[in-house]
């Protein structure tokens, strides 16, 4: 046996899975496709990596067993990524709704605390790696990979897929574990880009390109869920963080709801403006919750050149429906290019949720995105796998 275990996936699972392995005095081989370890890491957060959220629970999960992740969260909590990171001088500074980026750092120094531990520990990171084949034996694995033009046979008893998800295959995702999934008959949850951003076609295509560069805060809603953050309009559509988070719950020819004056009322702020100054124009009131271009493109739908004085009741009854209720019907999404996770993916009930062990196939095992298990936007997908790999490496 080459070690006690090969890892396919150097990315932020795979990375944690061989450096717990390591304090646990176990040898790992990790099989990396792309030339370095941890691409994706080195791109989240604009190379700032948003590396967790402090209020992380399985509360903020997609999964078809919602409650999968609470033995993998129980085992390695959020205070433990926090303590980790700190031990190797990473300190985290919150942006916003409890994530947590390095201090004074980047993605660059997460991706070193993984590499520099595997070094010290002798654990071999091995990049460029294509694995070709996978071979079950009497007592392991038999791992074939491809490296430069050459074959290269690697035995363990022990193997982890940690291979990710679909989007961003630009930076060397692949369907890698999906197949193996499929090809020995492990049931896959049907998999959909997520954390996406969403397009616009047809008649009201124009009015959302000519808004291109302009962000709102909103609340973005469907008949699930609801999430308040800014909106980015595109040439293509919708983008922002409200709307890559409602993306994930989104389905094609569903519409979602926009409000785009959360925590007022526009009807309260019309009825005290006509008593204070009647003379108001409605465009002048809505530049002071919107940038002016922002308010002149409402003027598809709104009488911006009256006084709120002269307003009629259907058309405060207009303004109430554009300002609370703007309702937006996606034609699509931008696909696993623009995609940060993968909706979906193999079934949970093929696995122990206090292992991460395949319950069909001994001593594989799976963590990280390949599974069915997805996170909102704000470090809760990284803090998924960080526990997925500290509780696979607890059994290897």
């Amino acid at each position: 046996m080459n070690a006690d275990a090969i890892i396919i996936g150097a990315g932020a699972c795979g990375l944690m899975c061989a450096v717990q392995a390591g304090y646990l005095g176990k040898k790992v081989i990790l099989l990396e496709r792309n030339e370095k370890p941890g691409a994706k890491i080195l791109i989240s957060g604009g190379g700032r990596c948003n590396y967790t959220n402090q209020y992380a629970s399985a509360e903020q999960f997609i999964s078809a067993n919602p409650h999968f992740i609470k033995s993998a969260f129980t085992q390695w909590t959020v205070d433990d990524t926090i303590g980790f990171f700190e031990t190797y001088g990473i300190q985290g500074a919150e942006k916003t709704l409890g994530q947590l980026f390095p201090e004074g750092k980047n993605a660059k120094d997460i991706v070193q605390v993984f590499t520099t531990i595997c070094e010290d520990f002798g654990q071999e990171i091995r990049c460029d790696a294509d694995v070709k084949d996978i071979a079950f034996m009497e007592q392991g694995f038999q791992v074939t990979y491809e490296r430069k033009g050459k074959k290269t046979v690697l035995t363990a008893e022990k193997l982890v897929i940690a291979t990710g998800g679909l989007p961003i295959p630009k930076m060397g995702a692949t369907d890698f574990a999906l197949r193996f999934a499929r090809k020995h008959s492990l049931k896959i949850v049907e998999t959909a880009p997520a954390l996406v951003p969403l397009t616009i076609t047809g008649k009201d295509e124009d009015w959302f390109a000519q808004l291109s560069g302009n962000s709102v805060f909103c609340e973005v809603s469907n008949e699930e869920i609801s999430f308040e953050e800014n909106i980015l309009f595109t040439h293509w559509g919708l983008s922002g963080p409200a709307i890559l988070q409602i993306s994930s719950f989104w389905r094609r020819g569903e519409a979602i709801n926009i409000n785009l004056l959360p925590h007022q009322d526009i009807v309260a702020l019309l009825d005290e403006e006509r008593r204070t100054n009647g003379k108001t124009l409605l465009s002048n009131l809505l530049n002071r919750f919107y940038t002016r271009k922002f308010t002149d493109a409402l003027g598809k739908f709104l009488p911006l050149s009256k006084p709120v004085a002269a307003l009629t009741k259907s058309e405060i009854d207009l303004i109430e429906n554009t300002i609370h209720y703007f309702k937006v019907k996606p034609a699509g999404d931008k696909g696993y290019d623009k995609a940060e996770v993968m909706r979906g993916g193999i079934d949970t009930n093929e696995v122990s949720s206090k292992t991460l062990e395949s319950k069909k196939i001994p001593n594989l095992f799976f963590g990280g995105e390949c599974l069915d298990v997805t996170g909102w936007l704000g470090g809760y997908n990284f803090q998924w796998a960080w526990a997925s790999g500290f509780v696979i490496a607890q059994h290897l």
